[in-house]
């Protein structure tokens, strides 16, 4: 006789406790994706987002409209604005590029930063942690879900920018910057790439919020703490004195995504700013970790 044949009714096995434990996770990652996502101020942030490239994409067609060229050239990165009138795909990486040093991230240091402490300052975090949940699984679901939210934010832009792109400008093969030519097809699945890319870039500001958030009860401190901090690696990033250390701030090489627009593309900084963003999301994930399964949660 097996197991389950021999277990009374409404019994519950051990082979059933997993089982229940993975569904139960799942719910919660469903319910933390609805609350986070019904949130006035993650769609206001969204709302951001997509206008980001909508009011680029009309300032160049405003300027263009005599029929001056756009301003910049060269390289990749903001540069990518000098092809916008030649084909809109190319809007998609000129949003990205504005929206990364800043926008994107500020959005995920907001929505990560408020992770845990939003829950405390609100007083369900406790409620949270009733079993099944436990502490590390509560945390990997919020950590999944700010990572979603990094992957959704960036599509925004992305989607937001393709279809401006595709209303005021024509499209057609897309020029690299290494001065071949590929087909438009291609150069979708180059920004697609790109957008997968950027959104990986994220993880480590991710982590970093995330963190921030099991340090305090206040969510509004949490937040505040996280883009401060993003502000200020900003500005030492800036500095040529301390070139020493800029290889190893998470933003370092944010923009090394306009790689891929390269014919071949050249690795070598995006496998560095992959690993980097790892490092960082290894380093504060266990952080958090070990602040969150150690706090005392009072509320």
């Amino acid at each position: 006789m097996s197991q389950a044949e021999a277990a009374p009714v409404g019994a519950v096995t051990v082979d059933s406790v997993p089982v229940r434990k993975r569904i139960w996770t799942l719910g919660l990652f469903r319910s933390e994706l609805v609350t986070t996502f019904r949130r006035w101020r993650t769609l206001a942030l969204l709302a951001v987002l997509a206008g980001v490239p909508i009011l680029v994409g009309i300032a160049v067609k405003i300027e263009t409209s005599g029929g001056s060229p756009a301003a910049g050239g060269g390289g990749g990165g903001p540069a990518f604005i000098a092809q916008i009138t030649n084909n809109g795909l190319f809007l998609v990486f000129t949003a990205l590029a504005a929206t990364l040093p800043f926008f994107l991230p500020m959005a995920v240091g907001v929505v990560a930063g408020d992770a845990i402490a939003g829950e405390a300052n609100a007083g369900t975090l406790r409620y949270l942690l009733v079993a099944p949940a436990g502490r590390t699984r509560l945390l990997l679901t919020k950590y999944a879900t700010t990572m979603t939210f990094c992957l959704v934010a960036t599509l925004v832009v992305a989607v937001t920018a393709l279809a401006t792109g595709a209303l005021l400008f024509p499209l057609g093969d897309v020029v690299t910057i290494s001065g071949t030519r590929i087909g438009f097809g291609e150069g979708l699945v180059r920004a697609l790439l790109i957008a997968l890319v950027v959104a990986a870039s994220l993880v480590g500001i991710a982590a970093l919020g995330l963190f921030v958030s099991t340090l305090t009860n206040s969510g509004i401190a949490a937040m505040a703490t996280t883009v401060g901090l993003l502000i200020t690696v900003q500005i030492l990033d800036q500095i040529p004195q301390l070139h020493a250390i800029q290889p190893y701030l998470f933003s370092h090489r944010w923009l090394s995504f306009a790689d891929l627009m390269r014919e071949p593309v050249y690795w070598d900084d995006l496998v560095k700013n992959l690993g980097l963003q790892g490092l960082y999301a290894a380093v504060f994930g266990s952080a958090a970790w070990a602040r969150f399964t150690a706090k005392d949660i009072t509320a």
